[in-house]
């Protein structure tokens, strides 16, 4: 029973389809493109363990895909997620010849995933229904695949002009 004015119209039901679930992707890109998708296993959790051995992918097919154009090593930027603190993680970088940027704590305004990457996606994705992660992760990545160049670039351009920000307003959050 609901109370409502007399005369009033009943409310509309919806019928609620259950969606595909959750699942993590993690993400790697340079300003070329994307270079790495790995896709956590169902059952899986993030840990140091794994995001090691995405790593060791990301070198090598970083080799691959970028050939000739990695001299100084690579300037890696990930958030502060237990993971990627863990100081395996950190040993593995170095070896791996990533010189890893710091991610200030909880600052998504220096988070180019959520800023930039993410947000088309998102409203291409918005309202359409999945049943499953195999339809999730190709409609994902032939929209990443369809990005120009200069779409990544232009995130890496955010990025700093962001960072700039960040610093001028000495680590005050920044939108």
């Amino acid at each position: 029973m609901e109370w409502r004015r007399s005369g009033s119209y009943l409310p509309k039901e919806f019928l609620v389809r259950k969606s595909a679930e959750k699942f993590l992707s993690s993400n790697f890109w340079d300003q070329d493109g994307i270079l790495l998708i790995g896709y956590l296993p169902k059952g899986q959790t993030m840990n140091a363990e794994y995001y090691s051995s995405l790593l060791v992918q990301l070198k090598d097919i970083s080799k691959e895909k970028r050939r000739g154009k990695i001299t100084n090593g690579v300037l890696f930027l990930h958030e502060n997620a237990p993971a990627h603190r863990a100081l395996p993680n950190q040993m593995k970088l170095i070896y791996l010849d990533f010189h890893s940027l710091d991610h200030p704590p909880y600052s998504p305004d220096l988070a180019p995933w959520d800023y930039h990457l993410f947000s088309g996606l998102k409203k291409l994705l918005k309202g359409r229904y999945f049943s499953s992660d195999a339809e999730v992760i190709p409609a994902a990545e032939t929209w990443l695949d369809g990005q120009y160049c200069e779409f990544f670039l232009s995130g890496l351009k955010k990025l700093e002009q962001r960072a700039r920000k960040f610093i001028e307003r000495r680590e005050e959050y920044v939108e």
